[in-house]
């Protein structure tokens, strides 16, 4: 029927594991915790209740800075870095003309910051009559509840059974850059918009996709991408439409997405556009970001991770810059790997499309430094491939390096010490 999904054998696992059949002696007592959507809520606030006490004992070592007074409360914490960038744009919106350094270099300014968060964080502020601050870091909290529910059933979607999801959700919930979702930056809402989009995507729901494509594309950057993932889903439906039956209603609405998500990833560097009255104004402003670290330089697709690789390796390990660019091939080469891994093939084809579309799109324009982390968290269907295993000293060492990691990332990222290059 037209909508439903017709499951490949790559992306079914038997759901007849016992973790999936109903519990002897469950009865009404136990009802509650048996729905999967209080286990994800109770998941993703205890995950929360973690971050916040690390987030908490940062803020409270943290110096005078440009940012905060020293030891802020949380929510002052929570709304540096990007947060007040996002702020400016609610307040005054984006500038009819490009600020430069030196008259002819565009510098950092609101164009590289996209309207869909701030604007949601207004409406919420007039609805609750609460301050940036606070509404800000609700709209993450609660857009990062619904992204771990969405991400759930995405997980059940492809074939995960209900421990293997639950997990998935942990790991979510608790991955280094989780913080994200308790903080005033964009990622929240986008990760929601994301996991709704792919879980529609799986099941070709098309005609309800063109709404969420739009969101997204005035949220994070991503239209492109999208498409890209959307392109080769055509492809392969075309391919294989004598075993699994492409219908022409499905066909005109696939395809028309796939060009519908090509123009949303084209709107915002157009409307910059048109408003400043430089074609690049846009692409400008994101290159600004990157000037301290290579200069003033024009944007190449494909050229930016190796002008990174270069530069991490000479000018902060003191190597030669050949050596950056060989451990960047090696990595590229181990990751295109790791999506023919029977683990990551468990999760279906049109997740591993998102992931290589959205992988060669961070390849094509963005350039590896501290945010780079940030950046990696729409590749969060990999963690369905980790949640796999069910030995419960894996499940536990896994749990226990990632609130590790997520303790580096605030040390090295969120909080400011002085002069400081790695913002998150």
């Amino acid at each position: 029927m037209p909508g439903s999904r017709v499951q490949d054998p790559a992306d079914s696992v038997a759901l007849s594991d016992a973790d999936d059949a109903p519990r002897p002696g469950a009865g009404v007592r136990g009802a509650w915790w048996t729905l999967w959507w209080v286990r994800v809520l109770a998941v993703y606030l205890a995950a929360r209740v973690v971050t916040t006490v690390i987030m908490l004992a940062f803020a409270a070592a943290e110096a005078k800075n440009a940012w905060t007074s020293a030891a802020p409360d949380y929510f002052t914490f929570a709304n540096i870095w990007d947060g007040r960038w996002y702020e400016i744009v609610a307040g005054f919106g984006y500038p009819a003309s490009l600020p430069t350094t030196d008259g002819v270099h565009v510098s950092e300014n609101a164009w590289a910051f996209m309207p869909g968060f701030p604007g949601v964080v207004d409406a919420v502020m007039f609805v609750t009559r609460l301050s940036w601050p606070y509404a800000a870091v609700l709209v993450s909290f609660l857009a990062g509840a619904g992204a771990a529910l969405v991400f759930h059933q995405l997980m059940r979607r492809v074939g995960l059974s209900r421990s293997q999801s639950l997990f998935a959700v942990v790991l979510f919930c608790v991955a280094p850059v989780s913080p994200l979702f308790q903080v005033a930056y964009a990622e929240s809402l986008y990760i929601l918009l994301l996991v709704t989009a792919l879980l529609l995507l799986v099941e070709r729901r098309y005609g309800w996709l063109f709404p969420v494509v739009l969101a997204m594309a005035f949220t994070r950057p991503s239209g492109l991408a999208f498409a890209l993932a959307l392109a080769m889903h055509v492809v392969y439906r075309w391919v294989r439409r004598r075993d699994d039956p492409y219908p022409v209603r499905e066909r005109i609405l696939s395809v028309s997405l796939t060009v519908f998500s090509g123009l949303a990833g084209l709107a915002w560097p157009a409307i910059a556009a048109i408003a400043t009255g430089s074609l690049t104004a846009y692409t400008d402003t994101e290159l600004a970001w990157r000037s301290p670290y290579i200069g003033y330089v024009h944007l190449v697709p494909f050229a930016p991770w190796f002008q990174g690789a270069d530069w991490w390796a000479s000018a902060m390990l003191g190597l030669s810059g050949w050596i950056g660019v060989v451990a960047l091939v090696v990595i590229l080469v181990a990751f295109a790997v790791l999506l023919f891994s029977p683990a990551v093939r468990r999760l279906g084809v049109d997740l591993r499309f998102w992931v290589a579309a959205y992988s060669l799109y961070l390849l094509a324009v963005f350039f590896p430094q501290s945010s780079t982390f940030r950046l990696l968290m729409p590749l969060f269907p990999l963690l369905g491939a980790l949640a796999l295993p069910r030995s419960r000293v894996y499940r536990v060492g896994i749990v226990a390096l990632f609130v590790a990691l997520q303790v580096g990332w605030v040390a090295i990222c969120w909080t400011i010490d002085g002069y400081d290059w790695s913002p998150p």
